[in-house]
């Protein structure tokens, strides 16, 4: 398990200093970044690259944006494997429908829980 462990934090680790280079080196914005990440899981995942990675790694491909384009790109192929054309438009919300209700459900806690200030 521990083997494990320190694989998923040298390669999330690795992405997320990729990320940081970016920020730190480039006049792209964090918007931008992100989304060049999930672009890049996708890209990765159709063509193969993504899913060694994701076995070698675990969490530490899948917890980064590149991971939420792995997902996004698997759950399109299954889609349409199933359901033909039609799967395109349906197979990524599919796959990404449990983090994506997270992330709202969390927010919405958040937004509940603690009160907003403004920056000033």
């Amino acid at each position: 398990m521990i083997i494990e462990i320190i694989k998923a934090f040298i390669i999330g680790g690795a992405i997320c200093a990729v990320g940081q280079l970016f920020i730190d080196y480039t006049r792209l914005t964090p918007a931008r970044i992100l989304t060049g990440f999930v672009v890049a899981g996708v890209i990765l995942s159709a063509l193969g690259l993504y899913k060694p990675i994701v076995e070698f790694a675990g969490a530490g491909a899948t917890v980064p944006l590149t991971g939420f384009g792995h997902l996004l790109a698997e759950g399109i192929k299954k889609s349409i494997a199933e359901k033909g054309l039609l799967g395109i438009l349906t197979g990524g919300l599919t796959a990404a429908s449990g983090g994506v209700t997270a992330a709202i459900v969390f927010g919405l806690i958040a937004a509940i829980c603690f009160k907003q200030r403004d920056k000033s």
